[in-house]
């Protein structure tokens, strides 16, 4: 090879690195909390968010469990796919909700460092639901984790805001199970132990 011929070859696998590291997700540092006190006490004891960031994030997960929490047609399938105890109506969770569709509780919240960031599509918190197995899942359902409490790296797209399902028709038994049930396409987180 020629000394130009070296220097193309050269720009050309280090042009293909670059393109295949931008290709990657970002991975942004992640916590899970059980709820707001939780984090509140971490933050006073120098964790990674402040006290604001764990009240902002709650907020923010509350929002989005109203406007994005699956939604069923009867406590039963609920608590088929949430366990029992872990489901209330949408009239108890959002004002003005019906009280004959059902959505699970929140039983903690997930909070990435990306808050304030501005992310177009990106909520900075997520609600978390306990699955039936016991587990725990996000609301865009892209992560299970065993507990709902602890730190980690994860990748920005967890963090994708799901779509709304706010007046959409209330899933049936039918229609959970051959989603294979909430949480069971999701991919597998590392909290909890």
């Amino acid at each position: 090879m020629t000394k130009r011929s070296n220097r193309v070859a050269i720009a050309i696998i280090g042009a293909t690195a670059f393109t295949l590291a931008g290709c990657r997700d970002e991975q942004v540092d992640a916590q899970a909390f059980p709820d707001l006190a939780s984090c509140t006490n971490q933050a006073t004891q120098g964790g990674m968010f402040t006290a604001q960031d764990c009240e902002t994030a709650i907020s923010d997960a509350n929002a989005l469990h109203v406007e994005a929490a699956p939604r069923y047609d009867s406590q039963a399938v609920c608590e088929e796919q949430h366990g029992v105890g872990a489901c209330g109506s949408e009239a108890e969770a959002s004002q003005g909700g019906s009280g004959s569709i059902f959505m699970p509780l929140m039983a903690g919240y997930l909070i990435g460092n990306m808050l304030g960031g501005g992310r177009q599509g990106m909520s900075a918190s997520q609600p978390l639901y306990k699955t039936a197995d016991g587990k725990f899942t996000n609301a865009a359902r892209s992560s299970t984790f065993s507990g709902n409490r602890g730190a980690t790296k994860m990748s920005t797209s967890q963090f994708t805001r799901p779509a709304t399902t706010v007046g959409k028709t209330p899933m049936s038994r039918a229609t959970a199970s051959s989603r294979g049930g909430f949480g069971k396409s999701a991919g597998r987180g590392s909290f909890g132990g």
